[in-house]
């Protein structure tokens, strides 16, 4: 069963089809804005550490800032769309984001720029729910199709696009400004957004500012609070755990955010039950595909994290390049993954049923050759495993996003966008925390390091192929379900 669209257009509605891909340009380049943030500092840390004296702890907080104010915000991001309107609250998160990218790269310290990071992803996390929602509500039949591909593009390929720009900008050095332009070309791009917004994206039913129908309850602050509460609790240990040597204050903090997680289940079942405004509403888990969805995703993404982080650090302080050639060496990857996603709905029906676990097959056998492939250089089955990766995500994610979606109705798109935006986001950086950490306690240092690095990465890779192999065993569940 397909998602459930609209028949007629709301009023106010002019979109043409012409407009409606003119408006998923600009709704993909806000996405996209804020994906590439979360990784674009990575290869900037050096020159932001000469720069500002800052310490270790400071940079982890630059780069986890981001991501931690990113995560404990996506549902809530997610249900302000559903309830004042998606292109007000779209337009509200770019402005957000835009002013907050400026303040980062004006930043006199690490510690405003620690501050102004948090509101960057705060600003993301508003922004970035409204654009699946938007797709769900606007798009159907093959549109819809085409318009996922690209937004399953964008997802995934920011990541890495945001290592290869900032390995540019930095070792561009414009005007002698270091890591800022990292954070300023921002700026520019989310101008054109604040004005093409407007024109571009339609208003829908709670654009006046009213919430919608069925959504006139008071806020779920309590829901809110233990939300926030249990991401923080579980994310900030995980950011600085490895750091800090993981004392014993870190397990008691992810202890206590997964005793508040199970509270928030409890709270919104609560809600729900007394005929009030859930901040998420559980019962879009009640959709066949969805939740073996969910853990496909997140397997997929743990891994994808997991090997940006490894293979990141490999390059640059395994085998000493620069953070220009670390980034581009992430384009045969992101090329093969754009092309893969975006044209994996040209394939028959019948071979796009089975694309999800296809792809994950793919990447197994990627993981594999990775393993094998790596040594002191990059070798020739070295470059063809990172693409057979990118191969393998590229098929799969995409028919991922829709096989999941198959029963969901349209009314819970925005519990749906929150559920699958937060997945995403907490599985990446679970990734770099716990696969980045795989690698790092074997990868040493000192006379030799390049050669112990790639056999830490090899290692690594094995971690990867077995993480993918559990997602496929979850995606032919989703598969049978769908």
């Amino acid at each position: 069963m397909a998602l459930p669209t609209r028949t007629a257009p709301v009023p106010g509605d002019t979109t043409t089809p012409h407009g409606s891909w003119l408006m998923l340009a600009v709704l993909l380049l806000g996405q996209f804005m804020c994906i590439i943030d979360v990784l674009v500092t990575n290869v900037a840390m050096p020159s932001i550490a000469a720069s500002l004296h800052a310490s270790g702890a400071s940079l982890q907080l630059v780069v986890g800032g981001y991501t931690i104010a990113y995560a404990m915000l996506l549902i809530t991001g997610a249900r302000l769309g559903d309830r004042y309107g998606r292109r007000r609250t779209y337009l509200a998160g770019v402005l957000i984001f835009t002013t907050a990218s400026l303040a980062c790269a004006l930043a006199p310290d690490s510690q405003a720029l620690i501050g102004f990071r948090l509101i960057q992803g705060a600003g993301a996390a508003v922004l970035v729910p409204q654009v699946f929602s938007i797709i769900q509500l606007n798009f159907t039949g093959p549109a819809r199709a085409r318009a996922l591909s690209a937004y399953a593009a964008v997802l995934s390929a920011g990541a890495v696009t945001g290592l290869v720009l900032g390995g540019v900008v930095v070792t561009a050095n414009l005007f002698g400004t270091g890591w800022r332009p990292v954070f300023a070309i921002n700026v520019p791009i989310g101008i054109v957004l604040a004005a093409a917004v407007p024109r571009l994206v339609p208003p829908d039913e709670t654009s006046t500012g009213a919430p919608a129908a069925g959504r006139a309850g008071q806020p779920d602050l309590a829901g809110l609070a233990a939300a926030v509460g249990a991401v923080l609790l579980i994310v900030l240990p995980l950011v600085l755990g490895r750091e800090e040597g993981w004392p014993a204050w870190c397990f008691g903090c992810i202890a206590a955010g997964i005793v508040l997680a199970t509270g928030f289940v409890l709270i919104e079942r609560r809600v729900a039950a007394r005929g009030g405004d859930p901040l998420l509403n559980l019962a879009v888990l009640r959709a066949p595909a969805l939740p073996s969805g969910l853990v496909t995703l997140a397997a997929t993404q743990i891994a994808y994290g997991g090997l940006l982080f490894a293979y990141t650090l490999h390059l640059q302080a395994g085998l000493g390049q620069s953070a220009l050639r670390a980034g581009l060496s992430y384009l045969p990857f992101a090329t093969v993954f754009g092309l893969a996603g975006y044209n994996s709905r040209r394939l028959p029906a019948a071979v796009r049923r089975v694309l999800v676990p296809g792809g994950l097959t793919v990447g197994i056998l990627a993981y594999l050759a990775l393993a094998e492939g790596l040594h002191a250089d990059v070798g020739v089955l070295t470059w063809a495993g990172l693409a057979a990766v990118g191969l393998g995500l590229g098929l799969a994610v995409s028919p991922l996003l829709t096989q999941s979606l198959t029963h969901v109705p349209a009314a819970r798109a925005a519990d749906a966008s929150g559920l699958l935006t937060t997945t995403v986001q907490l599985s990446q950086l679970l990734g770099v925390a716990a696969i980045g950490s795989v690698y790092l306690s074997r990868a040493g240092s000192g006379p030799g390091h390049a050669v112990t690095s790639a056999a830490a990465l090899s290692g690594t890779a094995c971690w990867l192929a077995a993480l993918s192999a559990v997602g496929l065993l979850a995606a032919a569940v989703m598969v049978r379900r769908a």
